[in-house]
């Protein structure tokens, strides 16, 4: 697949659970005029799904399919897109101009998914793959254009917007 025309533009966001993708890609969708894929959705609209794990309380979403129904929507797309989801970034990086990876502290990320009601083994699991940088480490393995957003810390999301627009010569 050829990587999208200079006008069509892909950004995914990825990063562990909880540390603030979908927050980040909701108003860099909105700031950029960006069309927002919610890979969430897609998955139980698609049923992208091979069954449900119970003693981690998530469906099992086999990454083939996922990256091919991925592949599809942006090669049928017209305009950019903004893709989130914390398995973005297996999408290839020859289709992909910008890759943002969302890391949050240890505390607050513990904070967040205790309020979300994972259970401590889920907690846990989170903690590591934030303490052994996982996803910005299976980014950089598929040679992604990376950014890297802390939501730890307050964040001008309209410097980050200007950047953005700057570095992928967005209108």
């Amino acid at each position: 697949m050829k990587k999208p025309s200079s006008t069509k533009k892909v950004i995914i966001v990825t990063g562990t659970p909880s540390t603030g993708k979908t927050t980040i890609a909701k108003e860099l969708s909105l700031l950029l005029n960006i069309k927002y894929i919610d890979v969430n959705k897609l998955v139980n609209r698609k049923k992208l799904y091979s069954g449900y794990d119970k003693a981690r309380n998530t469906k099992i979403v086999p990454i083939q399919p996922l990256i091919r129904e991925l592949k599809r929507i942006i090669a049928n797309s017209e305009s950019s897109l903004i893709i989130d989801s914390h398995m973005s970034h297996f999408l290839p990086s020859s289709i992909v101009d910008l890759c943002i990876v969302v890391k949050c502290s240890l505390k607050k990320l513990k904070q967040r998914l205790e309020k979300k009601g994972y259970s401590a083994e889920k907690v846990r699991e989170n903690l590591d793959s934030e303490i052994f940088d996982v996803c910005l480490s299976e980014a950089k393995e598929k040679m992604h254009n990376i950014l890297i957003i802390d939501t730890s810390k307050k964040i001008n999301l309209s410097s980050i917007g200007i950047k953005i627009r700057k570095k992928l010569f967005l209108s």
